[in-house]
C-alpha cells in the first residue's frame, strides 16, 4: 500500500485518511496534505498526516 511509505507523501499531495474517531468504520476523509506527522519511514497502518484544513489521519490512499 503506497500510503504507509513515507517516500510516496509529500506536502501538496491529494490523500484519502482515515481519522481517529473514524478507525472502527474505515470512513476516510478525502483532503490535501499539509504536514507529516510520521517520521519513520514506513508504517503498517498507515503515514500519519495533517491536512490543510488541519485533520489528522493516517493515509489509506494516494489519489492520483
Amino acid at each position: 500500500m503506497e500510503g504507509q511509505n513515507r517516500k510516496n507523501i509529500y506536502a501538496g499531495i491529494t490523500v484519502d485518511i482515515v481519522l481517529k474517531k473514524d478507525q472502527r468504520t474505515g470512513k476516510r476523509t478525502r483532503g490535501i496534505v499539509k504536514d507529516i506527522l510520521t517520521n519513520s519511514p514506513k508504517h503498517p497502518r498507515g503515514i500519519k498526516v495533517r491536512l490543510v484544513d488541519g485533520q489528522i489521519g493516517r493515509v489509506q490512499e494516494i489519489i492520483k
